[in-house]
């Protein structure tokens, strides 16, 4: 066997994840005249700029050209609007037409924008989770209260998100990479306590750059460069974990054990070894 090949694994033990970040948000278009202006508060939950929207949009036509958006069965989302936004524009339902009933994904203008109200028809659910995300200093990185959110995207789930105020967001200390690859494991771990089998992530370039440093040593360099670089806006990959530990509790679902033979169930020739053995006396 080839030793740069994979070993093979269960696909009970696997899970496909597709990464996204966010559309260019106003505080990237910022950044770009000056780093300095991230401390503006200004930037407080910075929403996703029109060029954003446009980014977002064009993702909508890719997950619905590839087929992808009917496979995936749960998104996970940063409680931030920017990522909120994205996730509902890219994964999200339809627009509201003539008959349409289902309830609000998205409200008209949520995020300081001038967009129209998403549905809630035929998406897969939205959860919203605090742990994907970055901490500290700049207002751009803090959330609004969970209540206000509630009222710009309704059928978001919040369940796991426990305190209404963003208690983790710190004005005078900013996170360390470090914090952010140990958090980020423990993301990738939480992952394998839900039973979907393909999810999507909606978060920020900096959560998964540094959670993403943690993989691929074990790869050829082309392929560890390409887990490892930056996100751009709007950005999409796919990605399949594995769990090697025994982590999940998950069964498999397509396995059959079939039928106990009442004979060995050996190769033709070592079958007959062995029956010509049976046949010669002691």
């Amino acid at each position: 066997m080839d030793a740069s090949i994979s070993p093979l694994y269960p696909s009970h033990r696997c899970k496909t994840i597709h990464l996204v970040t966010h559309g260019q948000g106003m505080h990237n278009v910022a950044a770009k005249k000056s780093l300095k202006a991230l401390l503006s508060p200004k930037l407080f939950d910075a929403p996703i700029s029109t060029l954003g929207w446009q980014q977002v949009a064009d993702l909508r036509k890719h997950v619905l050209a590839s087929g992808l958006l009917k496979r995936i069965e749960l998104v996970i989302t940063s409680p931030k609007s920017r990522s909120m936004s994205s996730s509902t524009g890219s994964l999200g339902g339809e627009g509201y037409v003539d008959g349409t009933d289902a309830p609000h994904l998205m409200v008209e203008k949520a995020g300081n924008s001038d967009r129209s109200a998403i549905s809630s028809l035929n998406c897969p659910p939205l959860l919203q989770l605090a742990l994907p995300r970055t901490f500290g200093i700049y207002p751009c990185d803090k959330r609004r209260s969970i209540n206000e959110y509630r009222a710009l995207f309704p059928s978001f789930n919040f369940a796991l998100i426990e305190n209404d105020d963003d208690i983790l967001w710190m004005a005078d200390t900013r996170e360390t990479n470090e914090h952010v690859a140990k958090r980020g494991m423990e993301f990738i771990n939480w992952l394998w306590t839900r039973k979907e089998k393909e999810i999507a992530v909606v978060t920020h370039s900096g959560f998964l750059y540094h959670t993403l440093s943690a993989f691929g040593t074990d790869c050829h360099p082309s392929i560890k460069d390409g887990i490892r670089k930056h996100f751009a806006n709007c950005e999409l990959r796919s990605m399949v974990i594995v769990d090697r530990s025994m982590l999940g509790s998950d069964s498999a679902t397509t396995n059959f054990p079939g039928k106990i033979p009442s004979g060995l169930d050996l190769p033709s020739d070592v079958a007959a070894e062995k029956h010509q053995d049976k046949l010669t006396p002691n």
